[in-house]
């Protein structure tokens, strides 16, 4: 199979009118905010849409100007908090609206993942700076 190379804006458009139309999409996440559950060029999400989406889900959300794969950190009504596993401060705000898919698998090599809610990372948020210093510098 041949690879192509797309800008985000329209690849992630395209895959939002998949993700609408109750097909999965799958992914090859860049950059670094979600260290060091998904990781640039080893790991691919599979996204699905889902009615519910909870504290602790990873998602593909549209933001003014730019698209985010981060976890749910707060709902408070249709409003919800987002931030990246490899963040330790930047959180992004969104409407349900926002969000186009949910991260059900992550795919690295043969071996599948199923995602957890990340509720022990996200206790760690105090010491995360530190874990994550140790971490990229190790890979």
């Amino acid at each position: 199979m041949d690879k192509k190379t797309v800008p985000n804006g329209v690849l992630l458009e395209e895959a939002a009118t998949l993700l609408g139309e109750g097909r999965e999409v799958v992914l090859s996440p860049r950059g670094q905010s979600m260290l060091p559950f998904i990781r640039e060029g080893r790991d691919s999400v599979v996204l699905k849409l889902k009615d519910d989406v909870q504290v602790g889900d990873i998602v593909l959300a549209r933001l003014p100007g730019r698209y985010v794969l981060h976890r749910v950190f707060t709902v408070e009504g249709d409003r919800l908090t987002l931030m990246g596993d490899g963040n330790v401060g930047l959180k992004e705000h969104c409407g349900k609206e926002d969000i186009l898919g949910t991260v059900v698998a992550i795919e690295r090599g043969e071996k599948t993942i199923i995602p957890g809610k990340g509720s022990f990372w996200r206790a760690l948020l105090p010491v995360r700076r530190y874990i994550l210093a140790i971490y990229r510098r190790l890979i």
